[in-house]
């Protein structure tokens, strides 16, 4: 499970079936500082969120299984809301939304976020 800010939503005129009726959300996955790491992502939302809310997902398979139909082409998935979550004095619910920094590499992002490059 990872830490999220949503920061867009997604229209898809077209659907894959078993899709229908979910919603889709832009995040940007956040590192232990509340910053944007990585490169964003579309996720299903299984709760109804928007832009600004922090939000915690999943990838991979179990980002399908949030879905009302199992077996669709997710790979990501808004599981809930984080009210709050600290570090140090610093709460990341109310930081505003960062951006991951503009020309920064892939593999800068990588070892900022500890996280293996998938694909």
């Amino acid at each position: 499970m990872y830490l999220a800010r949503v920061i867009g939503r997604v229209v898809a005129t077209t659907r894959s079936p078993g899709l229908e009726g979910v919603p889709l959300q832009w995040i940007q996955p956040l590192d232990e500082r509340g910053e944007g790491m990585g490169d964003t992502l579309v996720a299903a939302a299984a709760i109804s969120s928007g832009p600004g809310d922090l939000v915690h997902f999943v990838d991979g398979r179990e980002g399908a299984l949030a879905c009302p139909e199992p077996f669709v082409p997710v790979d990501a998935a808004i599981l809930g809301f984080v009210e709050e979550a600290a570090v140090g004095a610093k709460d990341l619910a109310d930081l505003e939304h960062r951006p991951a920094e503009e020309g920064d590499s892939t593999a800068a992002r990588e070892e900022r976020s500890h996280r293996p490059r998938r694909g």
